[in-house]
């Protein structure tokens, strides 16, 4: 009977001794786990914190261009406002040049029909070096003096 008991107690040991070494395999293995976890949460927190700074300066910078980009659509009507007037005013600027030319041209064809017409009326006078045209200028010097000066 002791033999039997002590081959019981040898095997109980045994059967103890085993399930000592998987608890504690167990536990070691349920420590790893655990700080797998806990450092994989760390990580994860990290990378949010992160995520969220990076969000923040991403709206930061969104802001900024709205605001860079209303400045510029403002800008971008004032200088079309200002760019219609401006071709408004070449363009009457330009039929006003237009105008004056014609209206010169005019000017030089009667000078020349009014030239032709004095030559022909004093036909033999324009020979005797007279001059067509006058122009008479007075300038006074020290606010005394006066000259002529005549330009043909």
């Amino acid at each position: 009977i002791f033999e039997v008991l002590e081959d019981l107690k040898e095997k109980a040991e045994g059967q103890l001794m085993e399930l000592r070494k998987g608890e504690t395999n167990s536990k070691h293995n349920f420590e790893m786990l655990r700080q797998s976890l806990e450092d994989q949460k760390g990580q994860d927190s990290k990378n949010l914190e992160e995520q969220k700074a990076g969000k923040a300066a991403a709206e930061e910078g969104k802001a900024t261009a709205e605001g860079d980009l209303q400045m510029a659509t403002k800008t971008l009507e004032s200088s079309t406002a200002e760019l219609a007037s401006t071709q408004g005013a070449c363009m009457t600027t330009a039929a006003d040049h237009e105008a004056t030319v014609a209206a010169r041209g005019e000017e030089l064809k009667v000078l020349a029909e009014a030239r032709r017409a004095l030559a022909e009326s004093t036909s033999g006078a324009v020979a005797q070096s007279y001059a067509s045209f006058v122009q008479v200028s007075a300038a006074s010097k020290l606010g005394s003096r006066a000259s002529s000066e005549i330009i043909t």
